[in-house]
């Protein structure tokens, strides 16, 4: 049997296989963030479809942290029973999961939250509105709401959290000396911009207690001049995992343009898959962390390739399981062809449109064949 199909643990997590779902904002929470059966009925296809681990969509710890159009909340104990309905059927249906906690900062949407997005500090040229500085009692509040949710998702039955610290969102806005350009105890040198990463992770845990998995997803480069560099990637990475954190996600980017986004197109080969292998082994080589590695995996060889030789203990995958949520199935029975998925994201048209996520390219060649 292939390694990837090999059983593992992530803090006594059990887990059947190596396939993660990664975090995905699939537009179809109710506009206060609430999760809804099209949103439960999604996370059960992805169970029956074999994924090893279920990450759920970016959900906002703070109203002022919303990103986009109904996206998932767990801001408040009134998500909790909704959260519950989806954390059981996942169970019911053999899957495990785990909830990504976010906060968006400078790209939080105002127009949705009714309130001026916060950001590490004020960077002139990217803002399209106003934007406020965080003072230190905003960070003890906002460290406080990553807690608070964490102890949601516990309670509603998730099987671990994932702190949400790439994209741009707003702790991986503190990391990056593009958008951190403070002069306190949280900018500077990277031992102070991983301040609040590290400080959430530590508020987290002790919300959760010890036996709880607590995963992060951490930004490895940004794609533009004054961003974020390979040795500080490394050094946060080898600090949370110094901090006691269970797993870490490596992805990169930033909401830009598209060519800062993580989510790249035209991955037709297998040398444009796992763009981020290289700072996966950079961080390999700093820590013995397990490594849940995103970006471009479409190939079931290039997988096994990449755990086979330690580079990651895990793949991850987001645009492959919105055109296919039984691609682990269907290669676990043996067809080994390369994952459907043509990245070209027209994945995210519907979403914007309301419509909740899926793949518009597989309904247009659909509606060719008819």
């Amino acid at each position: 049997m292939s390694k990837l199909f090999e059983s593992s643990e992530i803090n006594g997590l059990q887990l059947e296989n190596r396939f993660v779902r990664s975090a995905t904002w699939e537009g179809m929470a109710t506009d206060e963030g609430a999760c809804t059966p099209e949103l439960i009925d999604l996370m059960v296809t992805l169970a029956k479809g074999g994924v090893g681990l279920i990450i759920t969509s970016h959900a906002y710890v703070q109203k002022v942290g919303q990103a986009g159009f109904r996206q998932l909340g767990i801001y408040n104990d009134d998500m909790i029973p909704g959260l519950q309905e989806m954390a059981s059927a996942i169970h019911e249906n053999g899957g495990k999961t785990v909830c990504q906690l976010a906060h968006a900062g400078f790209f939080a949407n105002a127009q949705l939250s009714g309130q001026t997005p916060f950001a590490p500090s004020i960077v002139e040229g990217i803002a399209e509105g106003p934007r406020r500085e965080l003072t230190k009692e905003d960070i003890r509040n906002i460290i406080e709401a990553f807690a608070a949710a964490a102890k949601r998702a516990q309670t509603a039955g998730f099987d671990g959290v994932q702190i949400h610290a790439a994209h741009g969102y707003l702790l991986s806005q503190f990391i990056s000396p593009l958008f951190n350009q403070r002069t306190d105890e949280y900018g500077g040198p990277i031992e102070n911009r991983a301040r609040m990463a590290l400080e959430v992770t530590q508020a987290v845990r002790e919300s959760v207690g010890s036996n709880f998995p607590v995963l992060i997803k951490l930004n490895s480069k940004e794609f533009v001049d004054g961003g974020l560099t390979m040795q500080d990637f490394v050094q946060a990475g080898k600090m949370l995992a110094d901090a006691g954190i269970d797993a870490i996600e490596i992805s990169g980017g930033l909401p830009l343009s598209a060519t800062t986004r993580s989510s790249q197109l035209g991955i037709n080969k297998e040398e444009k898959e796992a763009y981020f292998q290289e700072e996966a082994r950079a961080l390999r080589r700093q820590t013995d962390v397990p490594i849940i590695l995103v970006g471009g995996n479409r190939s079931f060889q290039v997988a096994e390739r990449l755990v086979g030789e330690d580079v990651a203990d895990y793949i991850s995958m987001s645009r492959p399981l919105i055109r296919e949520p039984g691609l682990i199935n269907r290669w676990k029975a043996g067809d080994l062809t390369k994952a459907a998925c043509v990245s070209d994201n027209m994945c995210f048209k519907p979403i914007r449109e309301g419509k909740g996520i899926y793949c518009l390219t597989e309904e247009r060649e659909r509606a060719k064949e008819k």
